[in-house]
């Protein structure tokens, strides 16, 4: 069974989405649920977790570059 991570929920604060997520990649999960909003401040729900539509970009690059280390296709 396909392993998906959901680190904005787990953590329920936005600067621990980033650091969950680069650790699951690392661990070997294959996917992630990651929550964005272009106003997280203003969200109805889920603000505290979402990142920033540029956070998010970060973090993807970042993503990318350990899926590559460990094997793992970002599609």
């Amino acid at each position: 069974m396909p392993v998906i991570v959901d680190p904005s929920h787990a953590t329920g604060l936005r600067d621990k989405v980033a650091p969950m997520s680069l650790a699951a990649v690392a661990a070997g999960c294959d996917g992630l649920e990651i929550e964005v909003h272009p106003h997280p401040e203003e969200a109805i729900c889920d603000g505290a977790q979402s990142l920033t539509p540029q956070d998010f970009a970060e973090l993807f690059a970042n993503i990318k570059k350990i899926a590559d280390v460990v094997g793992k296709v970002i599609s």
